[in-house]
């Protein structure tokens, strides 16, 4: 038997498939297009609307009362050094591609790790698949969704939700998991309905694990900025793409800590959040 017959190309048979979601569900994607990219155009202009300065302050300002008067130090400093490289724009529009990455892996990780945390059986099945998403090489699944999407902002998102689905979805779990079954019998026996189980008992004892979640769904979205500028998604990423195709290690340089100022920023800010005091938690 030749050897070659014995090779398995899973592309010979996905090819097929997407060209035919191409061909049958655009206008499918066509409308998910135009949403995704009118929020992320909203969020943008609310980054821009304001002078760089009045926004450096507002976000100070927020920083300090809801954290403490070093995190709001380090926001401003962060702001500023991304307003004096010279890339207040991208950085505005690397801020709303995560935020919008970020929403979306949230909406979509939380109720299926509840769900996960209810039933054995789903969590059994979902595990090897988030381990699959956080292996495979970006580039892997980033090739559909450029074919179907084409390039731009919305396959950069797709890309950015698939790194930051698992880390919140395996962290819901686990914070529903550690609650004592003893808060849910007591919700039960008091005739609150499960809704309000839910949201009255189990998710304030789950708060803390979940915002590690959110923290590390953050700075996962964050890392694949590089990417989404490798697709034409703008932002930080599209200046260090610009560098490294100009070899101008200036450029890249100044773009590159400006990613790690963005990082920073949004990572001090979710981590300031969790430990701005006592939280309740499943003993």
């Amino acid at each position: 038997m030749n050897p070659s017959e014995l090779q398995f190309s899973p592309g010979a048979f996905l090819a097929p498939v997407v060209d035919w979601l191409n061909a049958n569900l655009h206008p499918v994607f066509a409308a998910i297009t135009v949403v995704i990219e009118a929020v992320l155009g909203a969020i943008e202009a609310g980054l821009l609307f304001l002078p760089p300065f009045a926004v450096i302050v507002i976000v100070a300002a927020l920083a300090f009362f809801c954290v403490n008067w070093r995190v709001a130090l380090l926001s401003a400093f962060c702001l500023g050094f991304c307003l004096v490289v010279g890339f207040w724009t991208a950085s505005m529009q690397t801020i709303a591609l995560v935020a919008v990455a970020v929403l979306i892996s949230v909406a979509v990780a939380f109720p299926l790790g509840v769900l996960c945390s209810r039933h054995k059986m789903l969590e059994m099945f979902v595990r090897p698949v988030l381990d699959v998403m956080q292996t495979v090489p970006p580039w892997v699944y980033l090739i559909p969704a450029v074919m179907i999407f084409s390039l731009g902002r919305v396959p950069a998102i797709i890309a950015t939700i698939v790194y930051g689905i698992p880390p919140m979805l395996r962290l819901t779990t686990l914070a529903f998991n550690q609650i004592r079954h003893e808060f849910r019998e007591l919700g039960s026996a008091i005739g609150a309905p499960p809704r309000a189980i839910l949201f009255k008992i189990e998710l304030p004892l789950a708060t803390r694990t979940l915002l590690v979640g959110l923290n590390q769904c953050i700075l996962l979205s964050l890392a694949m900025v590089v990417l989404a500028g490798l697709v034409g998604a703008g932002g930080l990423g599209a200046e260090v793409t610009r560098g490294l195709t100009r070899m101008e290690m200036g450029l890249g340089l100044r773009a590159g800590l400006a990613i790690v100022a963005v990082a920073i920023l949004l990572d001090r800010l979710s981590r300031g959040l969790l430990d701005r005091g006592p939280m309740p938690s499943a003993p």
